[in-house]
């Protein structure tokens, strides 16, 4: 002798395959899904992108990629009086950590201040990014001298 199924037992069969559809579908768009090499090599993309147009003197170009540009206080106007660092030769070298949305890149770099007239000193930095919206942008260093932001 069978049993009658019951309304609820019938929704439940039908409708938990499409909820679990429409969630799957929302956790992989979010980018939660994404593998650890993906998100890796979509933050070498963005941070090799970024010095290339830092490099290459385009600062407005960079405005996009910073941190800065998401913040409604600051401007495309205060960010570029910002600099007197020209850079001779950058070279993103890896990807040292992702913790969360927070990562350090490590970067060589050969530049010079020409306003204090000193040329072609050469640094790794190690460069803090931060993902927003699931994008990786580029954090602004706070100089030594003046923490706080201005």
């Amino acid at each position: 002798m069978t049993k009658p199924v019951s309304r609820r037992h019938l929704i439940v069969t039908l409708a938990a395959p499409a909820v679990l559809t429409v969630l799957g579908g929302c956790t992989a768009a979010s980018g939660v899904l994404v593998s650890t090499e993906d998100d890796q090599a979509a933050l070498l993309k963005r941070a090799q992108a970024y010095w290339a147009l830092i490099r290459s003197n385009d600062r407005v170009g960079a405005w996009a990629y910073e941190e800065l540009s998401k913040d409604s206080s600051a401007t495309l106007e205060a960010y570029l009086k910002r600099g007197g660092v020209t850079y001779d030769a950058v070279e993103v070298r890896g990807v040292r950590s992702i913790d969360g949305d927070r990562a350090i890149v490590n970067v060589w770099m050969r530049y010079s201040l020409p306003l204090l007239r000193v040329k072609k000193q050469e640094s790794v930095l190690e460069d803090e990014w931060r993902r927003i919206d699931g994008v990786w942008h580029h954090v602004q260093r706070r100089s030594v001298m003046f923490p706080t932001p201005s």
